[in-house]
């Protein structure tokens, strides 16, 4: 496959990141904050780490079959390898979509693997995410929050396809982008992600664990109130503390410290709107769903239970991942995308 470690992470105008090999050093084109200085040093830092770490770690994807009318039932084995054959694919474009309080950074271990593959990975901030400095209180609507994926999108040429990755509440995300461009789009993969139906919100996903919006609204000691105290609030902070616990419970420690210089506040409005989703745009396209089963964000039971009630495609089990797979899991992870791009 190459040496994909030898690739850095390049950022793009659309404020994204794009996987390219490092041929040269080039000097700085613009000055940037003191807060984009140590996120950087910070991802250069694990960069570097990840280089003594071992390519692939041995274990294999467990996959359930067609989901149909027909009751599903798990394989009683893991997988055979599948050979990478990515001759005659309709793309080979994939577009890695972050979830709440995440940006294009945290793909850092997935970008030169799926390059090294033969794909050609985008990562994108979304709006108040990663390097895109948006005043997470003032998205007020997930079309905002998802502007620069839409845009992108947009500007692809006609007969230009792309497959979505969407992770955790990124899932929202990739299912709007569904429904505005079907066309554009081949597959959709949701990572441990909202693959809500039509009608939801993407806080309903959660709302079992975490009591009803209105309670949750009413105790939580952690919400941004940008507009007053007698407004609704506009963000969510993160707490730091808990972090380790709820997200990365299997991550290596250096992405834990990655996380914790880079993860930003969440836009509220975006993961508190309803949804339309119709079959005509969002049920056309083919839909992917990967558990992460060691999940404490989103339980393993909440997710048995949005494959079951919005059936994808295929469903795949990534075993010992937490809700951070391109962490913990990132080989298995990669291997998976891998066997998806390839169905026809």
């Amino acid at each position: 496959m190459g040496n994909g470690l030898g690739c850095i992470p390049r950022t793009q105008s659309r404020g994204g990141i794009e996987s390219r090999c490092k041929s040269s050093s080039r000097p700085r084109r613009k000055m940037i904050t003191e807060e984009d200085l140590l996120h950087r040093q910070a991802l250069a830092m694990a960069i570097q780490q990840h280089q003594l770490s071992q390519r692939f770690d041995g274990s294999m994807s467990r996959r359930i079959g067609s989901t149909s009318s027909r009751k599903q039932t798990p394989s009683s084995s893991f997988r055979k390898p599948v050979p990478i054959v990515l001759d005659n694919l309709e793309t080979k474009k994939i577009i890695l979509v972050h979830g709440e309080g995440f940006g294009a950074w945290c793909w850092y271990k997935i970008l030169p693997l799926v390059e090294d593959a033969g794909l050609h990975p985008v990562a994108l901030d979304l709006t108040g995410s990663g390097i895109d400095h948006t005043d997470v209180n003032s998205i007020m609507t997930l079309a905002d929050y998802t502007k620069p994926l839409l845009d992108y999108l947009h500007n692809l040429r006609e007969d230009e396809k792309v497959i979505l990755v969407g992770h955790s509440c990124g899932g929202a995300s990739v299912s709007y982008a569904l429904e505005c461009f079907p066309k554009k789009i081949t597959k959709a993969i949701f990572l441990g992600a909202t693959m809500i139906l039509d009608g939801q919100r993407p806080f309903d996903v959660f709302a079992e664990e975490l009591a009803s919006a209105d309670i949750f609204m009413q105790e939580s000691q952690l919400l941004l109130y940008a507009n007053g105290k007698d407004k609704p609030p506009t963000g969510l902070m993160l707490d730091k503390e808990q972090l380790q616990a709820l997200y990365f419970n299997q991550s290596p420690s250096k992405d834990i410290a990655l996380a914790s210089v880079s993860m930003r506040p969440i836009p509220l409005a975006p993961i508190m709107e309803k949804l339309s989703l119709t079959a005509e745009n969002y049920g056309s396209v083919r839909r992917y769903f990967i558990q992460t089963l060691d999940d404490r964000v989103l339980s393993p039971d909440l997710q048995e239970k949005l494959v079951r009630e919005n059936p994808p495609c295929e469903v795949f089990k990534l075993k010992g991942s937490d809700h951070c797979p391109f962490f913990s899991k990132p080989q298995s992870l990669c291997k998976i995308l891998l066997e998806i791009v390839q169905l026809i």
